[in-house]
């Protein structure tokens, strides 16, 4: 099979993927669109994401110039973590651990979705690699989260919505164990 075969199969999936709705024609701004926490806020389905942005001290940084790119999670998704961990996340003890999870979600730069399919993996903030793939015309993000919306617009960058909360994987200890006896 030639290259042009699945750049094909590719652009006719990101196709439909542009064509899956947004955000609603009476929930987007009618001057333009604001900067990524004006228009996570306008989407109303963010309460929870805008709520550990502050909590972690992003907001202004998600209000900056830019250009960012937001895997935005759901109120639905962060339901999916459980009210006691969402919680206890919001709490100030845990404002670093909030803030690696949430700049795990943030991409320097603006990438819409042809290109994060194009690229296959980006640097988050939070450091680590997220990837892009495609199964039955459906974006994914490392493998099984969905995009369910992407590609809106914001005066700061884009915002991609999905279905989970992206957890980074621990940091793996670095050094030698060494084992021995000492008499």
């Amino acid at each position: 099979m030639n290259l042009f075969t699945p750049l094909c199969i590719a652009a006719l999936s990101l196709g439909a993927l542009s064509a899956s709705p947004a955000l609603d024609s009476h929930t987007a701004p009618q001057h333009g669109p604001g900067d990524i926490v004006q228009v996570a806020t306008e989407a109303g389905s963010f309460g929870v994401l805008l709520k550990a942005a502050e909590a972690a001290g992003l907001v202004d940084a998600l209000k900056g110039k830019g250009p960012l790119t937001v895997l935005a999670p759901t109120d639905a998704a962060f339901g999916a973590l459980g009210e006691e961990t969402v919680a206890n996340l919001l709490k100030p003890e845990n404002r670093d651990t909030l803030k690696t999870i949430l700049t795990y979600h943030v991409i320097s730069g603006k990438v819409l979705a042809k290109d994060a399919l194009r690229a296959g993996t980006a640097a988050t903030l939070a450091g680590p690699e997220v990837s892009f793939g495609l199964k039955g015309g459906q974006l994914l993000i490392n493998g099984e989260i969905q995009v369910t919306a992407n590609d809106i617009k914001a005066s700061n960058g884009v915002i991609h919505v999905i279905d989970q909360v992206l957890i980074p994987e621990a940091p793996k200890p670095e050094g030698r164990l060494v084992v021995g006896f000492f008499s």
